[in-house]
């Protein structure tokens, strides 16, 4: 079977899969596992003998035309390169993953039919948006994709912060799908074709008229896709959703799609250096900004949401100082140990009994009750960290060496201002991410909180995807020397400098946190231990998954005397827990008068318009009404009026020719 055979068939076999699901979810319920599990293992491996036939060499290309337009054609186009071929690998496995893992999660969940073909179907449209050679098709999975996350993320229905959560994050993203499509266009009428190769020949001729409009307008897009600032609110609600819901649209789906599709057309943002300094910014301020407000929250998925923000800023500055090599690179690196982080959440909720105990100041004993999730957990935290050997380390120190060769004048395709600034924001966001990944860690394994009962062992299905996303976590890093050819044949390897900044500081921030940690435990400990919290239901499968639905937003806890977050953040930690307070800013800027012109809007319709019309109908009523009065049926009464308008008459004409 060829090459190309297998690429289409990569796509398709989760698409197929998620149809059959929705098809015999309720007559054939013996199916519904097998339907979600195998035909996405299927194109995982499909991928990964597609990227090993690649090899990082030549682009594999195939196309045939959709339909003729009359103008710019749309064909159905393959574009597999080793950007491409590597993706879709992770999208593969992690959404394998995720849907073992669910089968566990969600086992007794009424709705898992539903879920499960959701998860095929949104990964079948990431594979399409990595495979595609062609914008408007890649633009079909894009929008697949926001559907996929309003339905997802709205699982549990029931509750209103899911409902709110999954408008939300639809009606953001699509906020900027608005500019992202307009731009596609610009750049289709620029370039004369939608494929990507034609795109990029165009660009290498010089023959955009417009890069830097087109390069913002696609970059609105992205950061309502990607979660990058000032588009990024969505995020952190988002996971009101299922937990595997979060791991897959935060490692492998959605939020990678748009950091994907900047590497993928970079020359097109390259051609404008307002464009990448624009993306350097935005990426300074979402890597900085989001690591504050994980520092600050209390909830474990919140935490990891707000990292994602991070993480996703850090390929974002690659991508802004021109290197796609360092940005896909910690893409694929993110990808697994966010998915096992996500996931090991998970475990921890389960084992919980309700999600009322994603509290981290909840959170005591589950060290010992959930020694896979502590153990994975822990490998994944220090791979968010960036300490070596672990592979975020060897991933973020390439986003780093990029910025530090562009900020020193050694790579010219960003202006040196886009350098500096992401070098700068990148080291800071190391010492931010280090210290809310060891509070994380502290007080979620180490913490006083009151000890929920114990729901009994996790599933084997959902412990054994944890240590199976572990071993990338820990080991891929380590491929660096061997990936370059996948990457543009641009060297990964960290330097010296970079290095010694970047793990430094990294283990300044979590030093000094384990520090405040221990003097606010050691003055703690002569407090009496908080009572125990009773879990909300027994457990998590007993309820139809109405764990992560009972308690998404209970009140905030009690003070934690030994967080160290409140002592490190001082009185930056108020703002940083409300996110910097954008939602409020929003509500107030957007949201409100948006509602006050409805509500005048309404007013006018109801009291003007509809008097308006009321009062035409009310007219023909009375006249109407005064016609059928004079019609009598009495025909002398019809003679006298006649003769009494004709007397009149006749006098008004005398009176006219006497006056004439």
């Amino acid at each position: 079977m060829t090459t190309t055979t297998l690429a289409w068939l990569v796509p398709l076999l989760p698409f197929l899969g998620s149809v059959a699901g929705l098809l015999l979810g309720r007559t054939a319920p013996g199916f519904v596992r097998p339907l979600a599990v195998l035909p996405t293992l299927a194109a995982a491996v499909l991928a990964v003998i597609v990227a090993v036939r690649q090899g990082g060499g030549k682009t594999i290309e195939a196309a045939t035309q959709l339909t003729p337009t009359g103008s710019v054609p749309i064909d159905l186009a393959l574009y597999i390169d080793g950007f491409a071929a590597l993706a879709a690998v992770l999208v593969g496995v992690v959404a394998t993953c995720v849907q073992i893992y669910s089968t566990g999660y969600l086992r007794d969940d009424p709705r898992y039919p539903s879920y499960a073909a959701l998860v095929s179907l949104f990964t079948a449209a990431m594979l399409l948006v990595v495979y595609s050679g062609d914008l408007m098709v890649l633009l079909v999975g894009w929008e697949i994709m926001g559907i996929c996350s309003y339905f997802l993320v709205g699982h549990y229905w029931e509750t209103p912060e899911a409902r709110a959560a999954s408008l939300k994050a639809f009606l953001v993203t699509k906020l900027g799908d608005v500019p992202f499509l307009i731009g596609l266009f610009a750049l289709a009428t620029d370039a004369g074709t939608f494929r990507i190769d034609g795109i990029l020949g165009a660009v290498a001729a010089g023959g955009l008229d417009h890069p830097t409009l087109i390069a913002l307008l696609l970059l609105a897009g992205v950061a309502g896709k990607s979660a990058q600032f000032p588009l990024h609110t969505w995020l952190p609600d988002a996971m009101a959703g299922p937990t595997p819901v979060s791991a897959l649209i935060h490692a492998a789906t959605m939020v990678a799609a748009g950091i994907y599709f900047v590497a993928r057309l970079l020359p097109v943002f390259a051609s404008s250096a307002a464009a990448l300094t624009v993306l350097a910014v935005m990426a300074a301020v979402t890597m900085v900004g989001s690591a504050l407000a994980a520092l600050a929250q209390d909830d474990i998925k919140r935490v990891l949401a707000y990292s994602t923000i991070g993480q996703l800023g850090y390929m974002a500055g690659a991508l802004a100082v021109g290197d796609r090599g360092a940005a896909v690179f910690h893409l694929l690196s993110h990808g697994a140990f966010k998915a096992l982080l996500f996931l090991a959440a998970g475990a921890i909720i389960h084992a919980a009994g309700t999600n009322s105990l994603s509290a981290m100041s909840r959170m005591s004993g589950l060290t010992r009750r959930i020694p896979d999730a502590y153990w994975t957990m822990t490998v994944a935290l220090l791979a968010l960290a960036a300490l070596p050997p672990f592979a975020g380390f060897f991933s973020k120190e390439a986003v780093l060496v990029a910025a530090e060769h562009t900020a020193l004048g050694d790579r010219t395709v960003a202006p040196a201002g886009a350098g500096w600034t992401v070098l700068v924001a990148g080291l800071l966001t190391a010492l931010l991410t280090a210290a809310y990944a060891a509070r994380l860690w502290l007080l979620a394994f180490r913490g006083r909180g009151a000890e929920a009962p114990d729901h009994g062992s996790q599933p084997l299905a959902m412990t054994t995807v944890l240590w199976v996303l572990a071993i990338p976590s820990l080991g891929f890093g380590l491929s660096v020397t061997y990936l370059d050819d996948w990457f543009d044949s641009d060297a990964l390897t960290p330097t010296a400098t970079t290095a010694v900044l970047g793990t430094g500081l990294a283990l300044v921030g979590a030093v000094v946190t384990y520090a405040v940690w221990r003097t606010l435990t050691a003055k703690a400990a002569q407090a009496p231990a908080r009572e125990p919290v009773a879990a909300h239901v027994a457990h998590p499968d007993a309820e139809a998954g109405q764990v992560e639905a009972e308690a998404l937003h209970l009140p905030h806890p009690a003070k934690d005397p030994t967080d160290p977050g409140r002592v490190l953040l001082g009185p930056l930690h108020r703002h940083a827990a409300t996110g910097f307070h954008l939602d409020a800013l929003y509500a107030a800027v957007f949201v409100r008068p948006v509602l006050a012109a409805a509500s005048l809007v309404r007013f006018l319709d109801r009291e003007v318009v509809d008097t308006y019309v009321s009062g035409a109908g009310t007219g023909t009523q009375w006249l109407g009404w005064l016609v059928r009065r004079a019609q009598t049926g009495n025909v002398q009464t019809y003679l006298s009026a006649l003769l009494a308008g004709s007397v009149v008459l006749a006098l008004a004409a005398v009176l006219v020719a006497a006056g004439a």
